[in-house]
């Protein structure tokens, strides 16, 4: 189990940092505006940190006034605006939270299998897809309609990353 979830967490990392380095799938996700520094400085001067659906009513608004300001600003410009007033490069240990994450997430997968009578290469390989797939459906997917955002890039990592872990906890399983 253990050697199942070390290795499937190892190639969830390693896939999650080529698609978003070296392969570039992800770039969409991140453009570049030469406009940026301006940008920055009107944010500092108007915002806190967090995040931000532009245009919004106050919390507080009634139920008229939210339906008022969407009918208002239909055709209009809006944003989701994820500020920090500072940048932190702390990579050593974004990569071990993210290592970490994928051994929890390889290890439930295993877990599973391992629950499932009579595994093959098949059974393994469908049900970690399924696993990615739920995920992808019901947060990036979701979130990519309401926000009008690119899952594409996500789904290639969906189909990738857990193809690959299912491959070898298809192998992998069974012999043990």
């Amino acid at each position: 189990m253990l050697i199942g979830a070390l290795v499937g967490s190892l190639v969830l990392f390693f896939w999650q940092f080529l698609s978003f380095s070296l392969l570039g799938i992800h770039n969409s996700g991140m453009s570049y505006t030469p406009n940026q520094d301006a940008i920055l400085e009107v944010l500092d001067a108007n915002l806190e940190e967090g995040t931000f659906f532009i245009p919004r009513a106050p919390m507080d608004a009634s139920m008229e006034k939210q339906e008022a300001l969407m009918e208002e600003r239909v055709g209009k410009p809006w944003a989701i605006v994820s500020y920090h007033k500072t940048l932190s490069n702390n990579m050593g240990m974004n990569l071990l939270r993210g290592w970490a994450i994928d051994f929890a997430a390889a290890f439930l997968l295993v877990w599973l299998l391992l629950k499932m009578a009579d595994l093959d290469m098949k059974t393994a390989l469908m049900a970690s897809l399924s696993v990615g797939l739920i995920g992808y459906f019901t947060i990036t997917y979701l979130d990519s309609v309401w926000f009008e955002t690119n899952s594409i890039p996500y789904l290639i990592d969906t189909i990738v990353q857990w193809g690959i872990v299912g491959a070898w906890l298809g192998w992998w399983l069974p012999r043990n």
